[in-house]
């Protein structure tokens, strides 16, 4: 679904508003709800809330990941939600520059299928471990190939939902996210000023008929 979006809210890009949910289009570097502490206060769900009051928090990205996330209007409609991302029926895909060749030939998706585990010496990291990780899939396909700054922009679909989960599964198959300060290497870090990882895609029943809709949005980047 593709339309035209009302006014910010507060420097947030309203992507579509319902009566039952609001869409909006996350920038990098802002919390998706208030942190700890007086400074983490300012974050996407407060400033929605000042246009929506009713507008009450579902899903999260990663401070530094862009893209689309919704917001439910209301108790019932946040419930049902809920139950939607707790079933599985909730689709999302992004989209990352990362960094070397990573070849998957014509339209064809590869999974990676390695466990996550909470690395608690250097929280909030995760790491991969096959003894005592959950179960963590990521499909991804190749969608550009840029040999001369050696990077590829792909297309992932994170299947189950672990924190951080992209970002680890692609360092963890040795083409890290470019700019992630938490997983890449100082170079690849250093080769764009934000993470290069965006919520393009989302598909959700809709709160009130079951209906499906779907919206997209490009990457600044």
């Amino acid at each position: 679904m593709q339309v035209e979006p009302p006014p910010t809210a507060s420097g947030v890009p309203v992507v579509y508003v319902a009566d039952a949910f609001v869409v909006l289009n996350k920038p990098s570097g802002m919390l998706s709800v208030p942190g700890r502490g007086p400074e983490k206060q300012d974050c996407l769900s407060s400033r929605v809330q000042t246009l929506f009051p009713d507008a009450l928090v579902v899903h999260r990205l990663d401070m530094a990941t862009s893209g689309l996330l919704v917001m439910a209007r209301g108790a019932l409609a946040q419930r049902r939600l809920n139950d939607a991302f707790a079933q599985r029926e909730v689709h999302k895909r992004y989209i990352a520059w990362v960094s070397g060749q990573l070849e998957t030939p014509g339209d064809i998706w590869r999974d990676i299928d390695l466990p996550i585990i909470v690395d608690w010496p250097n929280r909030p990291l995760r790491v991969i471990d096959h003894q005592r990780g959950q179960a963590s899939v990521t499909r991804v396909r190749t969608l550009q190939s840029d040999p001369a700054r050696n990077r590829t922009l792909v297309e992932l679909e994170p299947i189950t939902g672990r924190s951080h989960q992209l970002r680890v599964h692609l360092q963890a198959i040795g083409h890290p996210i470019l700019g992630d300060a938490l997983y890449a290497p100082e170079a690849e870090a250093a080769m764009a000023e934000r993470l290069q990882l965006h919520a393009s895609d989302l598909a959700f029943p809709h709160p009130d008929t079951g209906v499906l809709v779907h919206f997209e949005c490009g990457a600044d980047f």
